[in-house]
């Protein structure tokens, strides 16, 4: 039964006791009252038979007086008492009209109907007394027979007197009785009141309130600690303590669930996160090997349980080869053609595990062992396919479930980052490389040269250059156009990249002049180098439009340093050098002449 079931009922059944116990205290106290007007009722007969009483024993002596007296004050004092004395029926009706009963009232009628016989007497005694006839009038009031009137008088009030004590005897022996009946029943009344408050105080709020209540305190001072290991305590019967422990175990259990929901949302923030300081870094990555570092060191940060691999497309071999690699990966081969790949195919994500039916790919090793838990996952960028990103489950990653969207993050991110190193390098190159001759321009040489001469300079040791001219270039302008010209540029600067070592470098100086740093080389192998190339050039048969633009000849200053300057004047002195070689009738090599305390020595 619930609590406020419970607490209605009692409080009706006291206030129904309180209402009984209420009654019994009005009846108690009205039979008191009826004590009170049972007394107050015999005082005023009693007051009553009295004054009839007093009035013919006064009248009588009164009367007496004046017969033997003759005072005529006493017969005045007579007739004024004889009217205050009423009628036999007024005294009977004002008796009645107070409670007295028929048989006190027959005593009484019979001592008032004596005394209007003796107040008959008296008058007529009077009467003798004025007509001279004192002894007759002395006989009538001093006779035998009055005397037993009076006797029979105050017998009758006696007898009236009696008969009205022991009614009111009777009255107040009732009333004390229902008096005393009402006030137990009401003491009743009240300490069954008492009894069950007491009852309720112990069974209902001691029982059904006071002991859940102090449980369910240490419960709720716990989970509001964060303590969700409390558990509620569970109560059979159902009420608002019940209902407060069911609501106690749903907190709990919403707070469970929330706080497993605040750990993921933790864990995924670090993911995040984390996630968001490799996409830092990687928009810092100025090379695919600073790319190759940051996938190599966040990737196992990402997903644990997986290992796997970083593929680069190479486009020229068409070949997709590892990159790098984490957490030791057995089952796809370092490298593989794309079509080996059920995602590079698709261009889609391709995912193949014991639950998900679906074709493997060919560059996953198969054995006797279950399938692999595979995903490849095309690396895209404008241009279209950059590489991939294979994962494999590992084999001691337990039944964790793959993070498959922090994965799919992870692979826009690297596919992001590779497609803006692509776009840099050729970027890079559009603005180092001449875009006519596809060599690279003034501004890579003087990136190269900074670097190249001060390594030199470290090292001590030699760097040569050369400095190319193409002789009477102005002629081919003006005789077959500048296209044509432009098709003499684009033939020399192809015969000079076919000319020269792998640590070579070639560069478009401005205009018809070619620049080419050859590094750890003497000055006697440059200049026979350089006559090599002054021949090649010379062999060239370049023809435009149909047209055979004849022979192509070039002048080459040569300058090494130390020997012929220092390392910072290498390029002014190779320049001096071409200078000379044009001076002396182009078409030959020229190399500078060292310092003329060199020569001396």
């Amino acid at each position: 039964m619930r609590l406020a079931t419970i607490t209605n009922w009692a409080y009706g059944i006291t206030v129904v006791l309180t209402l009984a116990s209420g009654t019994t205290m009005l009846l108690a106290s009205s039979t008191q009252e009826e004590e009170r007007v049972a007394v107050s009722l015999r005082y005023t007969l009693d007051r009553a038979t009295a004054t009839i009483d007093e009035d013919v024993f006064l009248l009588s002596d009164l009367s007496r007086k004046f017969v033997v007296g003759g005072n005529p004050a006493d017969l005045v004092a007579y007739q004024q008492e004889a009217k205050a004395l009423a009628s036999v029926e007024a005294r009977t009706m004002a008796i009645k009209d107070v409670g007295a009963s028929a048989d006190e009232l027959a005593s009484l009628n019979a001592a008032i109907r004596w005394a209007n016989n003796l107040s008959a007497e008296q008058r007529a005694a009077i009467a003798k007394l004025e007509s001279g006839d004192r002894a007759g009038a002395i006989s009538i009031l001093f006779s035998a027979e009055y005397e037993r009137e009076l006797d029979r008088i105050r017998t009758a009030v006696e007898r009236f007197q009696y008969r009205l004590d022991q009614r009111t005897e009777t009255t107040l022996q009732k009333a004390s009785h229902s008096a005393r009946l009402w006030r137990s029943v009401s003491e009743t009344m009240l300490g069954i009141t008492a009894l069950l408050f007491l009852c309720v105080l112990y069974f209902v709020f001691r029982r059904r309130v006071l002991h859940p209540v102090v449980k369910l305190s240490d419960v709720v001072g716990r989970l509001a600690a964060q303590d969700f290991a409390a558990e509620p305590p569970s109560f059979d019967h159902v009420d608002e303590i019940g209902d407060m422990a069911e609501a106690l175990r749903i907190f709990r259990e919403n707070g469970i669930e929330r706080q497993r929901l605040e750990q993921e949302r933790d864990k995924d923030r670090a993911m995040r996160d984390l996630l968001s300081r490799m996409t830092q870094r990687m928009q810092s990555c100025d090379s695919i090997a600073d790319l190759k570092a940051v996938v190599a060191r966040f990737a196992p940060e990402v997903a644990p349980h997986l290992a796997g691999r970083l593929y680069l497309l190479d486009t020229s071999r068409n070949a997709v080869t590892e990159l790098c690699s984490w957490l030791d990966p057995q089952g796809s081969r370092h490298e593989f053609s794309p079509l080996s790949c059920w995602g590079l195919r698709r261009g889609a994500p391709h995912q193949v595990t014991a639950h998900c039916v679906d074709v493997p790919c060919d560059h996953v090793r198969q054995d006797d062992a279950p399938v692999r838990d595979t995903l490849c996952l095309p690396l895209a960028g404008q241009n279209g396919t950059l590489g991939l990103l294979y994962f494999e489950r590992r084999a001691d990653a337990g039944e964790v479930e793959p993070a498959n969207v922090y994965v799919r993050m992870l692979t826009e991110n690297v596919g992001l980052a590779l497609d803006n190193l692509r776009l840099r390098d050729a970027l890079r190159h559009m603005a180092m490389a001449d875009p006519l001759t596809t060599l690279s321009n003034r501004r890579q040489l003087d990136q190269a040269l900074e670097t190249q001469l001060a390594e030199a300079k470290a090292l001590g040791a030699p760097i040569c250059c050369a400095m190319i001219d193409i002789d009477h270039f102005k002629h081919f302008n003006d005789t077959f156009g500048h296209e044509a010209g432009d098709a003499v540029l684009k033939a020399v600067a192809a015969a000079l990249k076919g000319a020269i070592r792998s640590d070579d470098q070639v560069f478009r100086y401005g205009g018809e002049e070619f620049l080419i740093l050859m590094p750890d080389i003497d000055a006697e192998t440059a200049a026979i180098r350089a006559e090599e190339i002054r021949a090649r050039i010379g062999h060239l048969q370049i023809r435009h439009e149909g047209s055979d633009l004849g022979a192509v000849t070039v002048s080459i200053g040569l300058a090494s340093a130390p020997v012929h300057c220092p390392w910072d004047r290498v390029v002014q002195t190779a320049d001096a050098a071409l200078l000379r070689a044009k001076l002396d009738g182009r078409n030959r090599v020229v190399s500078a002449t060292a310092p003329a305390g060199e020569q001396a020595a």
